[in-house]
């Protein structure tokens, strides 16, 4: 019987270990943790970027950071982001977005990051879009955001917990100055402000299409 059980846990244990090789099968890595090769920092506050222990590093002015490693525009993805902000910090994961040098980024969504920030839109929302009260993260505890744009339908996670799937309507037009509607273009960080210290890392994608 002491056999027989420890086959069946060795058995569960590497079925464990396949499945999770599996579900990150297709997924490019977009960062090394140690450099930013394929990321550009906008023109205002770059100072506000730095890297420790493998992650970026956002603490500082409003400064965003572009991923501009592949010339080919992600439109359908799964994006998986691990993220970890301190007390009060404001952040966000842009997509279908392009590089810009000042400003908020006009193009594209935002997923927010935000656990206690004094803003009551919390993590996972699509900013302005689909807004969550309720935050399914912690500070200073790292945690999994997932963007997975399939068609017209967003679908995002953390932890798993699937926060908000939202169909874009039929006849949607972009508005002014955001355009906040599917298109394609790549993905960005968001330096929010000095009192805001949030750290991504461990960035990988898997194109749909």
């Amino acid at each position: 019987m002491k056999r027989i059980l420890l086959a069946l846990t060795a058995v569960s244990l590497l079925a464990g270990a396949v499945g999770a090789a599996d579900s990150e099968e297709g997924f490019v890595p977009l960062m090394d943790g140690k450099t930013f090769k394929g990321w550009k920092k906008a023109e205002e506050n770059p100072g506000t970027w730095t890297i420790q222990d493998g992650a970026f590093v956002a603490h500082g002015p409003r400064c965003h950071l572009f991923y501009v490693g592949d010339e080919k525009p992600f439109k359908n993805f799964h994006l998986k982001v691990e993220v970890m902000t301190e007390p009060g910090s404001n952040g966000g994961i842009y997509f279908h977005t392009k590089y810009q040098p000042r400003g908020w980024p006009q193009q594209g969504f935002e997923s927010q990051v935000n656990c206690t920030h004094s803003d009551w839109i919390k993590t996972g929302s699509l900013y302005g879009i689909v807004n969550v009260g309720h935050a399914f993260s912690k500070d200073n505890q790292w945690w999994t955001q997932e963007i997975i744009v399939q068609g017209k339908t967003i679908t995002v996670k953390v932890d798993g917990t699937i926060v908000l799937q939202y169909t874009e309507p039929e006849g949607a037009k972009p508005g002014r100055p955001f355009t906040r509607v599917l298109g394609e273009g790549t993905f960005a960080l968001q330096g929010h402000d000095p009192n805001s210290v949030v750290r991504y890392r461990n960035i990988r994608v898997k194109r749909l299409d």
